[in-house]
C-alpha cells in the first residue's frame, strides 16, 4: 500500500487548477473505410496527414493542442471567439486537401467553461460537452452551445444558427446547439425546421456489460462488443444454445443498439420488465436489464447477462 506524504499531497493539489477555457474536439470522419480500403500503412499517412491540417491551423488562433486520440484532435483557447474562427479554418483547409487523394472531412464540437488543468491535461464537464457534441456533428458541421455562441463575438456569431436541441451533461435543462457555419456558398445547406420535438439523444453513460465475473465497457474507445459462445467473445456464455458469435452492442453517436446474429435469438428483459425476441434485426438498448443468448428467461440455465448505463459521462477522456 502506497501512502501519499503531506508534502505529495499539497505538491498535486498545487498541480490541479481551474480555469476558463474553450474545448474543441476535431475529427476525421470515415477513417475506419480508409483502413477497410487502403490498408493500415496508406490510410494512416492519410489520417496522419489530416491530423497535420488540424494541429497547424491551432498557433494562428492561439490554441494548444491537449492529444491525439486515434482520429481526432483535442485542444483548448483560452477566447470562444479564436476557437470557432480555428474550427472555420479547420474545415476550410481540410475540405480544400487532398491527402492521397482522398477527400477528408472532419466534424468538430467547442464548448467554454470551467475546466480542471492538471499536468498539461483538461478534466470536467466542459471536455465531456465539447466531446459530445464532436461526436453528434455530421461530416463537416461545426457545433457549439448556447452559452458559448453568447460569448462570441459579433462577427463570428453572424456565422452561426441554431440547429436543434440537446440536454448537456451537467445540466438538467435543454439548450439550443447551434452550427458554426463555415462554407462560403450556403446555398447547399438544408433549411432548419427549428422545434422543440428535435431533441438530440442526451449523453447516458457508456454502457457496463456483466455476466458470471465477466466484465466490459462500452464507449468511443471500444464502440462494438460481441457476446457469444466463442473464447474471443468479450462477454461468453457457455451454452449449446448461443451462437459462437451471437450477437453485437454497437455504439452509434450516443446510441447503443443490439444487433442478433444467431441461430436461436436473442432475448432481452429491460428493468421495467419489458421483454423482447431480436432474431436477425436489432433493439435499441436504453436503461438497464437483462440478455439471454438463445433461450427464453423462463427456460435460462445461466445466469442473464446484465446490461446498466454509467451515469459517467460516454464522451469523457
Amino acid at each position: 500500500m502506497i501512502t501519499a506524504t503531506p508534502h505529495a499531497t499539497t505538491h498535486a493539489m498545487a498541480s490541479r487548477q481551474t480555469q476558463a477555457m474553450t474545448v474543441l474536439f476535431a475529427d476525421i470522419c470515415g477513417s475506419t473505410r480508409l483502413y477497410c480500403a487502403l490498408g493500415d500503412q496508406a490510410a494512416r499517412a492519410i489520417v496522419t496527414a489530416g491530423i497535420e491540417l488540424i494541429v497547424a491551423v491551432l498557433p494562428q488562433f492561439g490554441g494548444r493542442s491537449i492529444k491525439t486520440l486515434g482520429d481526432e484532435v483535442m485542444c483548448v483557447f483560452r477566447d470562444p471567439s479564436e476557437a470557432a474562427s480555428a474550427a472555420i479554418e479547420m474545415q476550410a483547409r481540410t475540405a480544400a486537401a487532398r491527402p492521397g487523394g482522398k477527400q477528408l472531412a472532419l466534424h468538430i464540437g467547442l464548448h467554454h467553461g470551467p475546466v480542471l488543468v492538471e499536468d498539461g491535461d483538461v478534466f470536467g464537464d466542459t471536455v465531456n460537452a465539447a466531446s459530445y457534441l464532436c461526436a453528434i456533428a455530421t461530416a463537416g458541421q461545426i457545433l457549439t452551445t448556447e452559452p458559448t455562441r453568447a460569448r462570441l463575438s459579433a462577427t463570428v456569431q453572424l456565422c452561426t444558427r441554431p440547429l436543434f436541441f440537446a440536454v448537456i451533461k451537467g445540466s438538467a435543462a435543454e439548450s439550443t446547439i447551434y452550427q458554426v457555419v463555415w462554407q462560403s456558398d450556403t446555398a447547399t445547406l438544408t433549411d432548419v425546421n427549428l422545434r422543440r420535438h428535435n431533441l438530440v439523444p442526451p449523453d447516458d453513460g457508456a454502457l457496463i456489460v456483466a455476466c458470471a465475473g465477466q466484465e466490459a465497457r462500452l464507449d468511443p474507445r471500444s464502440p462494438t462488443l460481441v457476446l457469444g459462445r466463442d473464447a474471443g467473445c468479450d462477454i461468453r456464455v457457455a451454452d449449446a444454445f448461443a451462437s459462437r458469435r451471437h450477437a453485437l452492442l454497437t455504439l452509434r453517436r450516443t446510441q447503443i443498439y443490439l444487433t442478433d446474429q444467431s441461430t436461436n435469438g436473442t432475448f432481452v428483459r429491460r428493468e421495467s420488465g419489458e421483454l423482447a425476441h431480436v432474431f436477425r434485426s436489432e433493439l435499441l438498448l436504453d436503461g438497464a436489464g437483462e440478455i439471454s443468448l438463445g433461450r427464453a428467461f423462463d427456460q435460462t440455465l445461466l445466469r442473464p447477462i446484465s446490461f446498466r448505463r454509467d451515469r459517467r459521462a460516454l464522451y469523457r477522456v
